[in-house]
């Protein structure tokens, strides 16, 4: 199982980012996936997440701002991040559970909002 992070970046204040991540080893349409993130010096917090058949939620930190979606052809998913804050700033990683034993996380994609 592979989960490969991408599109994280600086951006100011108000902008916008879509991150992406490239899933492969695993039937990717057959299981929910999860966008999480992790501030310097916390804990991980569940960002967003989408069920198989598409059906998706989010924290109240990101509801009404991000939309998580999913592309089963391209194996990918993606989080669209919109009013980016300061305090959204972290390091962002997809994660899919594919038992109650195995879980997986990829290794994420910094995203930095600064002036």
């Amino acid at each position: 199982v592979q989960l490969v992070e991408s599109g994280g970046g600086l951006v100011q204040p108000g902008g916008s980012l879509t991150l992406s991540c490239a899933a492969s080893g695993f039937t990717f349409s057959d299981f929910p996936v999860s966008w999480a993130r992790q501030e310097a010096g916390a804990d991980l917090e569940w960002v967003c997440g989408i069920t198989k058949d598409g059906d998706t939620g989010c924290s109240d930190s990101a509801k009404g701002r991000f939309t998580i979606s999913r592309d089963n052809v391209q194996n990918t998913a993606y989080l669209q991040m919109n009013d980016l804050k300061p305090e959204d700033t972290a390091i962002y990683h997809c994660a899919v559970r594919l038992s109650e034993t195995e879980g997986y996380r990829g290794p994420g994609t910094l995203v930095t909002v600064s002036c």
